[in-house]
């Protein structure tokens, strides 16, 4: 048995094809979702919402050596990298898209693991040499079996940022405007 398309139906469908397809490129465009593929900090402040963060990283010690995927992505490989990246900034999409943000943002459960793990990568000589803590996974701090390491640097690298309107004025690398200087002439 064969199944046939109403020949009435192709030019409708081929048009519908390339209007959702359209669609989705130009959402590609204006969510500008090729930098979130890259570590550069700037990529965060694509929505607003992040600039006091960005900012107060800025001025804070680990900014010469980090940036926020440095801290907030897991690293122990390529797919969890990613995987969690696209999870996240799915998330992100979804709640800035509905407008739906909490005026004090904090990491999610997931990513409370993922921090600290981070911490301990990076400071893995000081945390078994000096200070002799060892490796606590955040799981255990959960269980009292040791402290998170926000629990004694609790300004490390953000500052006191408690809410969205503490820093308004906040100077960050704002990303240029989306639309293309054609469209903006017949705008004005």
């Amino acid at each position: 048995m064969e199944i046939r398309f109403p020949k009435r139906l192709v030019i409708p469908m081929i048009i519908l094809l390339g209007a959702a397809s359209g669609f989705f490129i130009y959402l590609i465009y204006i969510s500008r979702m090729p930098s979130y593929l890259s570590d550069d900090p700037s990529a965060c402040v694509n929505c607003h919402i992040m600039a006091p963060y960005h900012q107060s990283w800025q001025k804070s010690s680990h900014s010469p050596w980090t940036s926020c995927n440095d801290c907030h992505v897991p690293h122990n490989n390529f797919i969890n990298h990613y995987g969690f990246k696209a999870k996240d900034g799915l998330y992100h999409a979804a709640v800035f898209t509905f407008r739906a943000e909490p005026q004090v943002i904090r990491p999610r459960k997931a990513s409370y693991g993922v921090i600290m793990d981070n911490c301990i990568r990076c400071h893995t000589q000081l945390n078994t040499e000096f200070v002799k803590t060892g490796m606590v996974k955040y799981a255990q701090t959960l269980n009292g079996e040791g402290k998170a390491c926000w629990d004694c640097h609790r300004e490390v690298p953000h500052g006191r940022i408690s809410n969205l309107a503490m820093s308004p004025n906040a100077i960050v690398p704002l990303p240029e405007s989306p639309v293309p200087q054609w469209l903006k002439k017949i705008m004005k």
